[in-house]
């Protein structure tokens, strides 16, 4: 077996693996959070660019709700499940910190803690102003994050997760490493991933690195690229964020032409 069907049969099984790590999650419910906040501020919103749309469930459930949606990701096998995930959205390969499509949205979201995998100001800055450069004077930004006061309370610990079913096996070993100095965590992922009705093994390693941030953090980081706070609270609630929880969101409006 050469190279290349070696890491084509790797990506099939993480496929599966991604899949079912998320089979859970709610994407319904989380557009339907998205599109209200959007909504209260902006009505007639109906335009969005999506940063780091990744398998493309969410602009699926926003495009039901009325939303056009244009997504945007650096990994192409993503894209290739976002392509078949909502044929009716837009995708395209690009790095959110220096993007150029060439056209303005009504708002841009970026979900699933995509921003805190921006891990220094530079990048953070760099996100935010391409966000603003794509938007229609007054267009909305909305984006969830890792929220600091609810990391620093309960910090993150060695975690063992096991999922399966009729395609994978799949068991996942995430250990913590947390940089205090630079509000950043590094998440060492072994995912060992056995396939059900075959003999493929595959143990793969990844680091996430995560930053976590303070509002007053994302206030200064959104003067400078040209955004005002509109809102912050907890993520899925709207309730304010406390240290009970990890997942915060923000709201902002562009200030500029």
């Amino acid at each position: 077996m050469n190279s290349q069907q070696h890491n084509s049969r790797v990506f099939e099984l993480y496929a599966a693996y991604y899949d079912l790590l998320y089979r859970d999650k709610d994407y319904a419910a989380e557009a339907a959070f998205v599109s209200g906040r959007l909504r209260a501020h902006r009505p007639d919103v109906n335009s969005l660019l999506e940063l780091g749309c990744g398998t493309g469930r969410h602009a699926a459930q926003l495009t039901d709700l009325g939303f056009t949606v244009t997504g945007v990701d650096r990994s192409e096998g993503m894209l290739e499940h976002a392509r078949a995930n909502a044929p009716n959205c837009f995708f395209f390969a690009a790095d959110i910190r220096n993007l150029s499509m060439g056209q303005r949205y009504d708002a841009a979201i970026s979900l699933f803690h995509v921003m805190s995998y921006q891990i220094t100001d530079e990048d953070i800055y760099a996100t935010l102003s391409c966000a603003a450069k794509h938007l229609v004077s007054g267009g909305l930004l909305l984006f969830d994050f890792w929220y600091g006061p609810a990391v620093l309370k309960t910090p993150p610990d060695l975690r063992v997760k096991e999922m399966s079913d009729d395609l994978v096996a799949v068991t996942r070993r995430g250990k913590p490493v947390h940089h205090d100095q630079r509000r950043v965590v590094d998440v060492h992922f072994t995912i060992d991933i056995r396939e059900q009705r075959g003999k493929r093994v595959e143990t793969l390693c990844e680091t996430h690195s995560m930053r976590y941030f303070f509002l007053s953090e994302w206030e200064q980081f959104m003067s400078a690229a040209g955004f005002s706070m509109l809102e912050s609270g907890e993520w899925m609630t709207g309730a304010p964020a406390t240290a009970d929880t990890w997942s915060a969101y923000c709201i902002a409006r562009k200030t500029g032409k």
